[in-house]
């Protein structure tokens, strides 16, 4: 509030904007998904207080909120994604051109964007397969993701990113071009024996995932055993480390 505005009391000036906009007043109130609370102890003493926490989509909705100069490239902004969200759903050979900008931005190569884009096909096709066959989204997702992943890379999707030095980061737009196209035969193969076996449910789907995992598994090794280089890298496409820190001391 205070970068926002320059008021020299923006719990003030927060709180008037409370009073003026009904809907951010019933976020306040209500809590829910935008202002979850959150039980914060601070090292100074006073014990536990609970505080208000936005997530990203509170921050926006507030940053909506603010009539001040300073926040208009913010709206400026959210008008501009919002008007390709729009295209996107008109056309969404779009979405997929952007998406391809933004790699391109990040320095990966043509051939690394197209690893990257056929392995999510993939994957929306196993998703899509799991769920119409009694797999819930979410943890039961995470979980039949994780048991491909380790079956055929020998490493959790955690300690995959932990290899990596990845905090937040999506594993996949870190994965090297052999990475990519294992996950892709490890979900391919774990779908094809899912439907063939027309697996239902969590443990049913547990199981084509382990022999789906599997066969990716061995012909990692029998690559491995051939080129004398492991399939699984520490490699990334993190910022290096000084212009990581140059963007912290900013």
């Amino acid at each position: 509030m205070a970068a926002l505005t320059g008021s020299a009391n923006p719990s003030d000036y927060l709180k008037k904007l409370r009073r003026r906009d009904p809907l951010l007043r019933e976020a306040f109130e209500g809590g829910g998904q935008t202002v979850p609370p959150l039980s914060l102890t601070f090292a100074t003493g006073g014990g536990p207080q609970k505080l208000l926490s936005w997530n990203v989509q509170g921050i926006l909705r507030l940053i909506q909120s603010i009539p001040s100069p300073q926040a208009e490239p913010f709206k400026l902004w959210l008008a501009k994604v919002g008007y390709e969200r729009i295209q996107e759903l008109d056309d969404p050979s779009q979405a997929i051109d952007r998406v391809r900008a933004t790699y391109k931005k990040q320095g990966r190569s043509e051939k690394w964007i197209e690893r990257r884009l056929s392995g999510q096909e993939t994957r929306n096709k196993l998703t899509d397969y799991w769920a119409g066959h009694e797999v819930k989204p979410g943890e039961e997702f995470a979980i039949l993701t994780n048991l491909i992943h380790e079956e055929w890379s020998g490493v959790s999707v955690k300690a995959h990113k932990q290899i990596k030095g990845l905090e937040q980061q999506n594993l996949r737009d870190h994965m090297t071009e052999a990475e990519l196209i294992f996950t892709a035969l490890a979900e391919l193969s774990t779908r094809h024996v899912a439907e063939a076996d027309d697996a239902t449910g969590l443990p049913e789907n547990a199981r084509a995932a382990r022999v789906g995992g599997g066969i990716a598994r061995r012909a990692r090794h029998e690559l491995e055993s051939q080129s004398g280089r492991k399939v699984v890298s520490e490699e990334n496409f993190l910022p290096p480390a000084k212009q990581l820190k140059g963007l912290k001391d900013q």
